[in-house]
């Protein structure tokens, strides 16, 4: 039997947002051995682990941990690129732009039967307006129809002086464009490195990302218990 080590870290702004005391086990090698009664104070514990260690799987999941959804990390290479014609949001695109993400994003890892069943449109609802206002990823690139309705919208976050990384990005259909917008940004603040994650089920994104010159570079499961 595969011993579990880690260390629980709260998610406080989680814990908020959806009533729910969260918490996520970082999990290492190095750290002290948990047992199940380090998780009775939670009502959600997370884990996010590398797919290749699949003795860690196997710990997380002896200790009532199940999978919920893999996720492929990749890097795009910031080269020139013509601006598509992506625009920055405002506050007036805020109530369009939370309707979207959450018909967009509503079977992201916040679901149900972990969460109640509107929870993750509200989840991404609030990470689109978040955006707009600069909070946590620092802008959202939109294009609009020509009646004015937003087709599509990507949120970005600078990480540091050479790379950012994509937060969400959707609209039908969109995907070069939008991904077009996001790397002639990366290229206007000098950066290096665009990254994005997406579900390890989702291989439309795959392909749009590994079609716009991403590389994977990591693959990871979440498990919840």
């Amino acid at each position: 039997m595969s011993q579990l080590h880690g260390v629980l870290q709260p998610l406080e702004w989680e814990s908020q947002f959806f009533s729910l005391p969260s918490a996520i086990v970082r999990v290492s090698d190095d750290a002290p051995p948990l047992t199940a009664s380090d998780f009775t104070s939670w009502q959600r514990v997370q884990a996010k682990i590398p797919a290749t260690r699949a003795d860690w799987l196997d710990a997380l999941q002896q200790q009532g941990f199940r999978l919920v959804e893999g996720e492929v990390d990749l890097a795009i290479a910031v080269t020139q690129h013509a601006n598509p014609g992506g625009e920055r949001a405002t506050e007036q695109d805020i109530p369009a732009l939370r309707q979207l993400a959450a018909q967009a994003f509503a079977q992201s890892r916040f679901r149900a039967p972990w969460y109640a069943p509107d929870d993750s449109g509200r989840f991404y609802a609030q990470w689109i307006e978040n955006a707009v206002k600069g909070t946590f990823d620092h802008l959202c690139l939109v294009f609009r129809a020509a009646d004015g309705t937003l087709q599509g919208f990507v949120s970005l976050r600078q990480l540091n002086d050479a790379e950012a990384r994509i937060g969400l990005l959707a609209g039908r259909g969109m995907g070069e464009k939008l991904m077009q917008a996001a790397l002639c940004w990366a290229q206007q603040q000098k950066l290096s490195t665009l990254r994005v994650a997406t579900q390890m089920g989702n291989t439309a994104a795959l392909k749009r990302y590994i079609a716009s010159g991403g590389n994977i570079e990591s693959t990871a499961y979440w498990l919840y218990r």
